[in-house]
């Protein structure tokens, strides 16, 4: 299992990084962006931000190191009086439960990853801090047929089995969440027409959503791509998780909620709470646990539930964080 479960990282991979570098330049012609329509109308929730992803940990404080000595980030007290993760624009932050959560990867959301600009060097560095890897430095050519010395990956385990993706990129900061969901591309129009996602345009009836698949088997396409503030959303077909993770699915008919799971929900910022709620009540948003003010007055949430039950905590936060960093 372990190695199918690495060939189908290196699928991900590869179509990812071909996709994200074609969508820059010169758009897939099977992509929702290789026919942009006209710009979307204003996001349902406006001035909305990426605040944070939240994880169930075993041992946060165990976590918090792990993050701080492998990765760009920094231990930071969060508004409730918790340690937590600052990166570079946003939080990652930690549930202690006895348990460990569920690793299945049949809920919305797949893995993190940060960025590197030199990977070859990453690796290195990694290995010298005893890192364990889920699938080891590779050259994305080697599969895909281009020109070689131009993209690295890597997927390094961390505690509980958190997986972090380390790819080539201009920068070495947090960088993405990648998704899951049967149907990415209506995914991503529900993110633009939510939150104001940018990236592309909403679909059409031009869009082509004839599904891709890797030279294994796995469905990668069509995707979404999408970006709130630098944090990267890329939504791949659930298919894809059913064929390379067939073992994570035995009993499982649908896509299961995150709450609960390893990486519990993310956490999207709002200027004002009980306006931004009443917008997504009125578009038949569903709401799952009604506002509470915490953290000693300083925040007010309030969870709804995202496409493919992925929880989302939305967060109007007045307290101090660290310094932004570019």
């Amino acid at each position: 299992m372990a190695g199918g479960r690495f060939l189908a990282f290196a699928i991900a991979a590869l179509a990812a990084a071909a996709g994200g570098a074609i969508a820059f330049a010169q758009p897939a012609a099977n992509t929702p962006s290789a026919r942009p329509g006209p710009p979307p109308p204003p996001p349902i929730v406006a001035g909305a931000h990426w605040h944070h992803l939240h994880i169930n940990a075993t041992d946060p404080d165990r976590s918090i190191e792990f993050y701080t000595t492998h990765f760009d980030a920094k231990e930071a007290t969060f508004a409730d009086g918790n340690e937590a993760v600052w990166t570079q624009k946003s939080w990652i932050l930690f549930n202690k439960v006895k348990t460990a959560p569920s690793k299945r990867l049949n809920t919305a959301i797949w893995h993190m990853g940060w960025g590197t600009e030199d990977p070859k060097a990453e690796y290195l560095r990694q290995k010298a801090k005893g890192a364990s890897f889920f699938a080891p430095l590779t050259d994305i050519s080697i599969a895909n047929g281009g020109i070689r010395d131009r993209f690295y990956y890597m997927y390094v385990e961390g505690p509980d089995r958190t997986l972090i993706e380390l790819n080539t990129a201009s920068h070495h900061h947090f960088g993405h969440v990648h998704m899951f969901s049967p149907d990415p591309v209506t995914t991503g129009d529900w993110w633009i027409k939510t939150f104001g996602l940018t990236g592309r345009g909403l679909s059409n009836a031009q869009t082509v959503r004839t599904p891709r698949y890797s030279t294994v088997g796995n469905q990668v396409g069509p995707s979404s791509s999408l970006y709130l503030d630098n944090v990267n959303f890329i939504i791949y077909p659930l298919a894809y998780s059913r064929h390379a993770y067939p073992d994570d699915w035995e009993g499982v008919a649908e896509v299961q909620s995150t709450r609960g799971k390893l990486y519990d929900h993310i956490g999207i910022s709002v200027p004002r709470l009980e306006p931004a709620l009443a917008a997504l009540r009125k578009a038949g948003v569903k709401v799952i646990e009604e506002p509470k003010t915490w953290a000693n007055g300083q925040i007010r949430s309030a969870f709804v539930e995202g496409p493919d039950k992925l929880a989302i905590e939305l967060v109007e936060d007045h307290s101090p964080h660290p310094p932004f960093t570019d």
